[in-house]
């Protein structure tokens, strides 16, 4: 009798186990990275229908993992991955700058379409100051803003930049994120950690002429506050295009992943980190949070737990902190798995396994973003099989943003069962909404018994869909005997719909 009571605390250990470490609501995402084809396409050279075939490829593997955010590259170098009239086609999507996919086709609306259709958002990734990768700026469209206004731009450590102290500058890049919020169906805008540029030996970024001319109150020996001021205009400025024309689309920023070390700012982190947010890349990102002026924070956290002078635990708990009450998800390096040359704690065991844990032990963290796609998708040291069958075996729905004002979601109606010998069917009736409040995807939950269960166990989501009728035959591997059935409706403010009456019926 005693065995059987141990085994029946186990199991129920293990059960309430998985469903603590998996909360309903929590951001996956993952990077996927176009610049020198790091991830999409893999090749210049690769057709349409090839660039498509490998696309649907990335996303079918973050289905299969249970991703539910991917972070796309659309703008590496003020170049573009969709129709611009303000920028030329990069030449990372067809070989040379300026020339359009042939046959033509739409990247990033073939993105969205295929994305949403999985019930995966897309935050669109933009560079705001990179003009070049490399020294080489013959490999510019001649149509290109560089040849219209050479003033705009300058020379840094062999790449060319937008010199970000110039009012041109914020409003040509308030008009290309303008252009892609009003044209496309898109779930947020998004940058990483390139503001201006990381420094280089000696060089000093040359700016001082623009610092000259275009001070703004600053004195001369304020010239790295002025500089934190010109990226503190355009990220308030930017906040205030995308709200204006759909208040539902986030802004966030994905930062270094140290905003100060301690010994130079009490308020920074016990860290000892070469490069800092705040004084390298003048890049204030706690005011910005603090003020609002960005929805969400993905620190880039990509040492491991214990590293010395950069402790992902220290600086996990040390964001979770400082975040002033926006969306905090964490930026985790699964490029490093296994990587040759890196630290012990990235070849034994799982790195990231253990920082998903202490992310989940710390309740101000909503969730993680992965970089990058291609690494991620290798499954390197087991990680994508200790996602699926552990921390992510089930569906999770993306965090309701805590900066962002939105409106409930309208309740499904008119559930019911098509059931025969041969068919069975859940089916509702579809949700005609229009802004935020349109409906992005439904959920449909199942409970053994004739009873509705808890909602907040992700264990209980049968699966997410845009469609409004499920093919219960297709699942009946996991709905065998009698089951109830809700349904519910995610807006694209994530709000969640109040849920529809329970439909019993033995499957």
């Amino acid at each position: 009798m005693k065995k059987y009571l141990f085994l029946f605390i186990v199991n129920i250990f293990l059960i309430t186990s998985v469903f603590a470490q998996s909360p309903k609501r929590e951001l996956r995402a993952v990077w996927i990275a176009t610049v020198a084809n790091i991830d999409w396409p893999s090749s210049q050279k690769l057709s349409s229908k090839e660039q498509r075939e490998e696309m649907r490829k990335i996303l079918d593997g973050c289905v299969k993992n249970n991703i539910n955010t991917v972070i796309m590259q659309i703008r590496p170098t003020s170049d573009a991955f969709y129709p611009s009239a303000l920028e030329p086609w990069s030449h990372w999507l067809t070989g040379k700058q300026g020339v359009k996919p042939n046959p033509y086709y739409d990247p990033l609306q073939f993105i969205i379409e295929e994305a949403h259709k999985r019930c995966i958002e897309v935050h669109v990734w933009l560079n705001p100051y990179r003009l070049s990768n490399s020294d080489n700026i013959n490999m510019l469209s001649k149509d290109h803003l560089y040849y219209k206004n050479k003033d705009l731009f300058v020379r840094y450590g062999g790449k060319y930049y937008f010199d970000p102290g110039l009012d041109e500058t914020r409003m040509f890049l308030n008009s290309v994120v303008e252009d892609v919020v009003e044209h496309y169906d898109i779930d947020a805008v998004h940058f990483d950690d390139y503001f201006y540029p990381y420094k280089v030996g000696n060089q000093e970024f040359p700016d001082n002429e623009s610092f000259k001319k275009f001070p703004r109150g600053f004195a001369p020996n304020q010239k790295d506050d002025w500089r934190r001021n010109n990226v503190n205009m355009v990220i308030a400025e930017l906040q205030q295009t995308i709200k204006s024309l759909k208040p539902w689309v986030e802004f966030g920023i994905s930062p270094f992943g140290v905003w100060r070390n301690d010994n130079v700012d009490p308020d920074g982190s016990a860290t000892r980190a070469g490069v800092q947010n705040y004084d390298d890349l003048y890049a204030d990102i706690l005011k910005w949070l603090k003020e609002g002026n960005i929805d969400y924070v993905v620190p880039q956290l990509y040492w491991e737990i214990g590293k010395k002078v950069a402790d992902y635990k220290i600086l996990a708990n040390w964001w979770s902190k400082n975040s002033f009450g926006k969306n905090l998800y964490i930026g985790l390096y699964a490029s490093k798995l296994g990587m040759s040359g890196a630290e012990p704690a990235w070849k034994k065991g799982n790195e990231l396994i253990r920082q998903i844990r202490l992310n989940r032990s710390i309740p101000q963290i909503d969730g993680a973003a992965f970089f990058s796609s291609k690494t991620f998708l290798q499954n390197k040291q087991g990680l994508n099989d200790s996602l699926q069958h552990g921390l992510y075996k089930y569906p999770a729905i993306c965090p309701i943003n805590r900066n962002i004002k939105g409106d409930s979601s309208a309740q499904p109606q008119n559930i019911r069962i098509l059931k025969d010998s041969s068919e069975a069917y859940l089916i509702w009736d579809d949700i005609n909404e229009e802004g935020g409040c349109k409906t992005a995807y439904y959920v449909v939950y199942a409970f053994k018994g004739k009873k509705v269960g808890d909602l907040n166990n992700p264990a209980n989501i049968l699966t997410l869909t845009t469609e409004n009728c499920i093919d219960l035959r297709e699942m009946e591997m996991r709905i065998k005997g009698h089951y109830t059935f809700v349904v519910t409706a995610i807006n694209r403010y994530k709000h969640e719909s109040v849920p529809t009456e329970g439909v019993s019926r033995r499957m």
